[in-house]
């Protein structure tokens, strides 16, 4: 064991901690650090993480003792650990399993609170109109039927987690099954992670699975695992995401990979609403209100099912909305699926109370390394300001900017030039301007989807993409989600929404699916240098980064010397102008 001086990680006294990536044990530590820290800051020699109340909870519902943190803290720090962060971190973890949540023989619901917390949590204003009863004795809450998502929320938000043992609706019974030898390549099987991230979740069928969320990298099989999970319940399920282009993937995979039949799954949308006993939706639908009738009549009629299990597909998402939807909803169970739990609003607090605990998490590179997802390169490459530009930059506000460096006329010579270099390859363009995108379409004579192109047309070019009959295709945020495009191996980045890491996470995922051929795979992400685009960069780099990828940073010029990158003529000012500026 190496001694405390020879540490990889500075702990500090505000519960952020520095990593030597310089340190020959900084890998181990990184993968140690990433089970109960977030990652914040990613420069090229110190990363900075932060230990956080949610980062430690979820690493006690997943198992994590406290005294296995403190002992990692310990080994790897570089000086003595402090003692005030020695004691909040056990503090914080020792809350979790203090307030437990069950039923009574009265089918009430109980919140049972451990003797070191029943006086300071019997005492918070924010829970008194939540419970019935105070029970001294039995040092016991009585929780109003309808306020078990709320009380949840409350106490979290209070610093006091609840695990919830209460126990969930069965739902009415439905067999469903996997199948085996019809999946493409006519081979398909559950691969290993996929099992015990659903036994995970499942628990044997013991109270303490039921809700939660998995974790996993865009590719991994996030679908297949939720299938697997549907498989160890056998109950009538509803599916949530965020597009009729990904409730139609999710019906076509589930009719592929189960044997059901195509009465059994329906898709409920603008389009068609159906409910079957597996009915796939999007969360639009579900928090659509009626001015007419008032109310919210889709949630309404999906209420009116006896559902056993709710899926909820890219969870990092959800709306407002769905969370207060889904405080009504806790006597189901509850699956959250997604490539990380980060969320740029904050709200990772309400994933945590309402949809539940991470029950599994699986990195992106040791999916890589054992061959199941596609070894990607990152590179950010760096791109000068065009001159013709640099006045408007300078008199611009802060939103302008962006925008400005966002559709930098000399990323467009930049395109051309790594399109040149994976001539052959298959492309995506991916963008958020509309104006730029539209530039894109008519420079290189590529198909463009956008919000505004009709879902039939969507679906075909996403066919024809996959079947080889167009190379690049130019995407707007429309295909960040859900979109399965197996043969795609180079993604290039022209513009993005701000910092948002669960975009850079999301639109990664779209070149990782493993490939039916041994090109490389490169995520190019244009970004340019000295402007606002390059702070909002630092951000979308670190979700990538925690998970153990190499981000290679370089200067467009060295990359492609050839090319002139002196100036560029104002190539989006005779280009179409839609009505709005970026995409929904």
């Amino acid at each position: 064991m190496a001694s405390r001086r020879d540490g990889p990680l500075i702990v500090q006294g505000d519960r952020s901690v520095l990593l030597d990536l310089h340190h020959p044990r900084a890998e181990e530590a990184r993968d140690r650090l990433s089970s109960f820290a977030e990652l914040l800051k990613t420069p090229d020699h110190l990363h900075t993480y932060r230990i956080t109340p949610i980062s430690l909870w979820n690493a006690a519902a997943a198992g994590l003792r406290r005294e296995t943190v403190l002992e990692t803290l310990e080994e790897l720090a570089r000086n003595p650990l402090p003692s005030a962060v020695r004691e909040e971190i056990d503090e914080v973890m020792r809350r979790f399993g203090g307030l437990v949540l069950r039923r009574d023989e009265a089918h009430r619901l109980r919140l049972q609170v451990s003797e070191e917390l029943w006086d300071r949590v019997r005492g918070l204003a924010v829970i008194a109109e939540l419970v019935e009863v105070y029970d001294d004795g039995a040092r016991e809450l009585v929780v109003h039927e309808a306020q078990r998502g709320e009380i949840k929320r409350a106490l979290t938000r209070a610093g006091f987690p609840v695990e919830d043992l209460a126990g969930y609706l069965e739902g009415d019974a439905f067999e469903i099954e996997l199948a085996t030898g019809v999946a493409v390549d006519g081979n398909f099987a559950l691969r290993p992670y996929q099992r015990e991230a659903a036994e995970a979740f499942y628990q044997d069928g013991d109270r303490r699975g039921g809700s939660g969320v998995i974790v996993m990298p865009c590719g991994a099989g996030k679908t297949v695992t939720a299938m697997a999970v549907m498989s160890l319940y056998r109950t009538k399920t509803l599916v949530l995401t965020n597009s009729t282009t990904a409730v139609r993937q999710w019906i076509r995979e589930i009719l592929e990979k189960t044997g059901l039949d195509p009465d059994d799954v329906a898709e409920y949308s603008s389009e068609s609403k159906r409910i079957a006993p597996v009915t796939v939706s999007t969360y639009q639908m579900m928090t659509w209100r009626s001015t007419k009738i008032g109310g919210y009549p889709h949630f309404e009629a999906f209420m009116r099912e006896n559902w056993g299990l709710v899926v909820y597909d890219e969870v990092h998402l959800l709306p407002a909305p769905v969370f207060r939807m889904t405080a009504e909803v806790q006597a189901r169970r509850r699956l959250g699926l997604t490539a990380t739990l980060v969320r740029e609003d904050g709200r990772e607090d309400e994933v945590f109370s309402l949809i539940g605990p991470k029950r599994y998490d699986m990195p992106w590179r040791r999916l890589e390394q054992r061959g199941f997802i596609a070894a990607a390169q990152l590179v950010e490459l760096r791109v000068p300001l065009a001159r013709s530009k640099m006045y408007a930059y300078e008199e611009a506000d802060n939103r302008d900017r962006y925008r400005i460096a966002a559709e930098n006329p000399l990323k467009l010579r930049a395109l051309t030039e790594i399109l040149e270099r994976h001539r052959g390859d298959r492309v995506l363009v991916i963008g958020m301007y509309l104006r730029q995108l539209a530039t894109i379409r008519a420079l290189i004579g590529c198909p463009l989807i956008t919000s505004r192109t009709p879902q039939e047309e969507r679906e075909e070019l996403y066919r024809a993409f996959r079947e080889g009959e167009i190379d690049v295709l130019a995407v707007s945020k429309v295909a960040n989600f859900a979109i399965d495009l197996p043969d795609a191996n180079i993604a290039i980045q022209v513009s993005g929404t701000y910092g948002s890491r669960q975009e850079e996470a999301q639109r990664l995922g779209r070149i990782l699916r493993p490939k039916s051929h041994d090109r490389d795979t490169v995520f190019y992400t244009l970004v340019t240098e000295d402007t606002r685009e390059t702070r909002f960069a630092e951000n979308r780099r670190l979700f990538l980064t925690e998970q153990g990828y190499d981000y290679r940073v370089e200067d467009v010029r060295r990359v492609f010397p050839r090319a002139d990158w002196t100036d560029a003529e104002n190539e989006l000012a005779d280009a179409p102008r839609p009505s709005q500026e970026r995409d929904a």
